[in-house]
């Protein structure tokens, strides 16, 4: 406490009240015991007070006179004494048997008004107390009266909460204006707040007054449009005001409240003084001396403090009128600009008749003073206040001025009172600071004791911030002198040492908000070794350098973000911090402009960005976190609101959870809730009494409130069953939205069948009062299939056969898509909507390897690629025989010594067609190409030649089909698949073929094989085989066992046998394989056996066989050949 504070006991506990005289020489205080003590403010605290004794009950009002001073208590007198004396000079007015409130004198010291426990308010005359007008508007007790300093104007102020303006300029008083929603209503003349001064001090302009509102700021109101202007806040000035007080110049306000008291200067509304002292008591009454620097008041303990010199002497002084002090003192309106029809003279007349108060003559003041400043804008240039009210609904501000911003808070703390705090308190548990002057003792006490360990320790930094963690605990301090600000992190429980750590921040940075976070514990952390595998959280720290930095549980820095804005709250999950910010300036329509991130710990990305949706001129009160892990507020207007569908990026919004305006417990009572967190459907909460503002000592009790969606409806039967499944489906999503690849959890399900049984009664509710189409919208709300039964069942009850069957139909759908699969499906397709996009890589050319061929840049020949199916195979089991029209004959050069395109061959395109076989016209026949495989003069020459040559040359090689006859000189005619003349030049093959098959016999020595070739006919003149393939061969009719042999010679009986083949014949030929070898020595050939492209080793020999047989003779065919087997021998018959 101050050296110079004059402190004297001046009553008993209770109430009490001062006035001082009007020239300052006196201060008049009265109290509980009755008494009025004459105080004389020249003495210090060593005299003697007179008093005065006439007073039955308690002292309740004081004020004074030009020429006397007056009393009132709860006798329901009010008395009339002598100009500083306690000698009484009678009665002035009698309340007929209620407590008397307040007095006050008007400003020229002729005027009483008295209020009372009566709706009534009296003005009295003091020279002729039967001179009396009585003021009717209030529906309860009047707790104040003030006067206009013009005395045109008294303002009364009531327990009902309205603040009434009375014209009593006239003879006849009436109403000016009513105004409602500022004061508290306070019902209970008994309660504490009954007795805090909620007068209307009028500023010495005259141009606004000064009020408490029940929102517990100073607020002034305008007496133009009588609406709020402006505001005067600091974070140091918190609590309910209890008292105030205006200087004798309008220079300087005091306010009282539970916190100190503080001096705002009324030019610039900012609080430049505090009185450095505790207060011992609430303080009752306050006022300004009007002749001296002296600030005095009574508190509940009955005493009476002087505060001398409160202005020092560096700043304005408070009593008297200088040209500094006069800029807000004195407004008046300002001239109008002259025309040419009016002169400057009578548009100043015309300004002053619209003036109804003559500043000049009310408040003796020589305007012609060149020492007055006037203000000629007339509140023009108040940017701090709140925007006007609106003239009528839908129209246009007069004036809008800047609202003032949030400041930076700390969910779950308190401010100092009393020596304690809260620096936290959460769903996880609450941390207690004693100041110890020297020291403060922190006490961290847990809910859950199982879990963690309570502690406490000295804290000789004073941390002002702190945060309660599911790994640990965070403190914070802010720098002072040389020290820097440092945070500090106690981990609950490790099983290593040197578990905390300190982070120190650069000089001059201060931590304005920090937030601990980590997934919950596994197992108890009440030991050092009972530590699961989570690690030990995350912590984040908002530095007034605009930057938000991410450290982990054991001190590892991991990032360092820029915050967009200003900062003003946030909170930590187990995976994200919720940061609150404000993103530029507040409106001037009273909105602060808060914008919630929520950024992940993993990557720290912005996982949602939402504005909040608080009200205007509402602030934001709380934030934190469900126990589903949602984000949620709490905003001054009471509305709790929650970000159920958050995992969702980008696309969450809020959930309007419940509003405590509307709870019926609060019904009839004032009460507020502190938030403390939100577990299920509860919302736990502290009840606060009153106009208290934050929770106090002892720790009250937790309660739950039931979260109630606020919705419209009111029917009994389906209001709450809507409600509940709103409520549910909103719990619903927060756990589908955490499943990932799970399709659903036991928890899920049987939260699915409780709502599906509330959906069943709200169909069966429909069904019944014939609503068809809400009962189907209803049943397209029902979670898992067998519940479509029992609504069809009920549509069924009710004999409602075209919804049963819409109820059927629905059931079918619903059974052919699977909800659960569909449900993870769009879970995965949101998860790849927002998939990192993968960065842009330019072509690199490694000197070493190929470079990648460029799509419409490459021109090469594709690379070879494997193929099977052209590798070597087995040869077939069985001897195969050739068919009449399965493959295409090549002649050898080697073995017959022609060529077919010699044109001294005889062509014969004629052939014999089998029995049974559609033969093609003559006429339709196409013109034929000389073909080596359709020259009818080779086949013969070979056929006839072959027998003979094989049987004396024995075994020869295989021949390649593809080399070039000597002495085909013709190019016209050449075989395109024949090699070039030289004969031992290595063949040209395809990569893609060839080297697959001499990579396959490179190893094989060379083979030598007898090969003759053999023509044959294709049995339709139209169709061109190729070397990969024929089409499938026609069925022939079978031969009989004794058929004659046919010559040799004739070209039609060679084509007549060669076309009878049956189709089993037809059929193994074509699955007869042989292998082609490289070598080209001596002419010697390779043929590779294609199916059905070139004769084989079998035909030829079953030829030889054939022309040595006699006619009837049957067939003997010669054994299949072993695998690996290279020639084969015929058995001779």
């Amino acid at each position: 406490m101050p050296s110079n504070a004059l402190v004297n006991p001046a009553h008993g506990p209770g109430l009490s009240c001062l006035a001082f005289s009007r020239d300052g020489s006196r201060v008049y205080t009265g109290g509980a015991d009755t008494l009025v003590r004459i105080w004389d403010t020249s003495l210090g605290e060593d005299q003697e007070p007179p008093c005065a004794t006439e007073a039955d009950e308690e002292v309740t009002a004081l004020a004074a006179g030009t020429d006397c001073w007056l009393s009132g208590s709860k006798d329901s007198d009010v008395r009339k004494y002598e100009l500083g004396k306690p000698t009484l000079q009678g009665l002035v007015a009698n309340a007929a048997g209620v407590p008397i409130r307040c007095i006050a004198v008007d400003p020229k010291g002729k005027r009483v008004a008295v209020t009372s426990d009566e709706p009534v308010v009296k003005v009295i005359h003091l020279g002729d107390i039967t001179n009396m007008a009585t003021l009717e508007g209030h529906t309860k007790a009047v707790r104040r009266a003030t006067w206009h300093p013009s005395g045109s104007l008294l303002t009364t102020c009531g327990a009902d909460g309205k603040i009434i303006v009375w014209d009593v300029s006239g003879s006849e008083p009436k109403q000016e204006k009513v105004i409602d929603g500022v004061l508290p209503a306070v019902a209970d003349s008994e309660s504490p707040e009954f007795a805090y001064d909620c007068s209307a001090v009028w500023h010495t302009s005259g141009q606004y007054f000064i009020v408490a509102t029940r929102t517990h700021e100073i607020a002034t109101i305008s007496r133009s449009d009588w609406s709020k202007s402006s505001t005067l806040t600091d974070d140091a000035c918190t609590g309910p005001i209890t008292a105030l007080a205006l200087s004798a110049n309008g220079v300087y306000l005091a306010a009282a409240t539970k916190s100190g008291i503080f001096i705002w200067s009324t030019q610039n509304r900012r609080m430049l003084f505090r009185y450095q002292g505790a207060l011992n008591a609430p303080v009752t009454q306050m006022a300004f001396c009007p002749s001296k620097n002296l600030l005095a008041w009574t508190d509940t303990a009955g005493d009476l403090t002087r505060w001398p010199d409160p202005i020092p002497a560096s700043a304005p002084d408070p009593v008297k009128l200088s040209a500094g002090t006069h800029s807000v003192t004195m407004p008046v309106k300002r001239k109008g600009t002259p025309t040419l029809l009016f002169d400057d003279d009578s548009v100043a007349e015309k300004a002053r008749g619209a003036d109804d108060v003559d500043a000049d003559e009310d408040l003796g003041i020589d305007l012609d003073n060149d020492d007055w400043i006037l203000d000629d804008l007339g509140g023009g240039l108040d940017d701090d206040g709140e925007a006007k009210r609106l003239a009528a609904e839908g129209g246009i501000k007069e004036m809008v001025s800047v609202t003032k911003a949030q400041p930076a808070f700390q969910p779950g703390s308190t401010p100092m009172e009393n020596k304690k705090r809260y620096l936290a308190y959460n769903m996880i548990g609450v941390i207690e600071v004693t100041d110890q002057d020297t020291h403060h003792i922190v006490n961290v006490e847990f809910h859950d004791r199982s879990l963690r360990k309570s502690y406490h320790f000295t804290d000789h930094f004073r941390y002002d911030l702190g945060s309660l963690g599911e790994r640990g605990a965070l403190y914070a301090c802010q720098p002072e002198a040389e020290h820097p600000a440092h945070v500090i992190y106690k981990p609950y429980g490790t099983w290593a040492s040197q578990s905390e750590w300190t982070y120190e921040l650069p000089k001059g940075t201060r931590v304005l908000g920090l937030a601990a976070g980590g997934p919950p514990p596994s197992k108890s952390l009440r030991e050092n070794s009972d530590v699961d595998l989570g690690g030990q959280g995350t912590v984040v720290l908002a530095t007034s350098d605009g930057e938000l930095v991410f450290l982990t549980g054991s001190g590892i820095e991991r990032a360092c973000l820029s915050l967009p804005g200003d900062f003003v709250t946030m909170v930590a999950g187990a995976e994200w911090v919720f940061v609150v910010t404000r993103d530029g300036s507040t409106t001037m329509d009273g909105s602060q402009n808060l914008t919630g991130r929520l950024i992940k710990f993993d990557d720290f990305c912005v996982l949602q960005k939402d504005a909040l949706p608080i009200p205007k001129r509402h602030t934001l009160k709380w934030v934190g976190v469900t126990e589903e892990g949602a984000p949620a507020i709490y905003d001054s207007s009471g509305v709790l609101h929650i970000m159920p569908r958050f995992r969702i990026p980008l696309s969450a919004t809020w959930i309007r959870a419940l509003d405590t305006n509307k709870l019926e417990r609060r019904e009839g009572k004032h009460e507020s809730y502190w938030p403390v967190g939100v577990a299920g459907d509860a919302f736990m909460c502290l009840i606060l009494k009153g106009r208290q503002e934050h929770p106090g000592f002892p720790r009250p009790l937790i309660q739950e409130l039931p979260i109630r969606l606020p919705f419209k409806r009111t029917d009994p039967k389906e209001a709450p069953l809507e409600e509940h499944f709103a409520r549910e489906t909103m719990l619903l999503d927060i756990l589908r939205d955490g499943l990932g690849d799970e399709l659903t959890t036991d928890a899920i399900a049987a939260r699915e069948l409780a709502l599906d049984k509330a959906l069943i009664q709200l169909i069966q509710h429909a069904c019944k009062t014939d609503r068809l189409a809400r009962a189907l919208d209803l049943a397209r709300l029902l979670h898992l299939t067998p519940s479509f039964d029992m609504a069809i069942k009920v549509a069924g009850f009710y004999h409602l056969i075209g919804l049963q069957e819409k109820l059927e139909a629905l059931k079918a759908e619903r059974a052919a898509d699977d909800r659960l699969e569909g449900l993870r499906d769009r879970r995965r397709a949101l998860a790849d909507d927002f998939a990192p996009v993968p960065a842009m890589r330019l072509p690199t050319v490694n000197a070493g390897e190929p470079s990648r061929p460029k799509a419409f840049q490459d021109f090469r020949p594709p690379p070879p690629m494997h193929r099977p199916g052209l590798e070597r195979a087995t040869p077939a089991v069985e001897p195969p025989v050739r068919g009449p029209s399965d493959t295409q004959m090549t002649d050898d050069s080697t073995v017959y010594g022609g060529s077919w395109g010699d044109d001294t061959q005889e062509n014969d395109f004629s052939y014999s067609s089998p029995e049974g076989k559609r033969k093609r016209p003559l006429d339709e026949e196409p013109p034929r190409t000389r073909s080596p495989g359709l020259d009818s003069g080779a086949k013969r020459r070979a056929l006839g030649d072959s027998a003979s040559t094989a049987r004396a040359a024995g075994p020869q090689p295989r021949s390649n089909p593809f080399a070039r006859k000597p002495g085909a000189d013709n190019t016209s005619n050449r075989n395109p698949f024949a090699r070039s003349a030289d004969a031992n030049k290595a063949v040209h093959k395809s990569e893609s073929f060839f080297a697959k098959v001499d990579a396959a016999e490179a190893d094989k020595g060379k083979r030598t094989v007898q090969a003759k070739a053999k023509a044959k006919e294709k049995k339709e003149a139209g169709r061109q085989t190729t070397l990969f393939g024929l089409p499938p061969a026609q069925p022939a009719e079978k031969k009989a066992p004794g058929r004659p042999k046919k010559k040799a010679g004739t070209p039609a009986d060679d084509s007549q046998e060669r076309g009878s083949a049956t189709p089993k014949e037809s059929q193994a030929d074509s699955q007869t394989d042989v292998a082609m070898n490289d070598s080209q020595e001596g002419g010697d050939t390779q043929v590779v056996d294609e199916p059905s492209q070139v004769p084989t080793e079998v035909e030829s020999q079953t030829t030889d066989a054939m022309e040595t047989e006699e006619p009837g003779t049957p067939i003997e065919w010669p054994p299949s050949p072993e695998p690996r087997t290279r020639e084969l021998e015929v058995a001779a018959s």
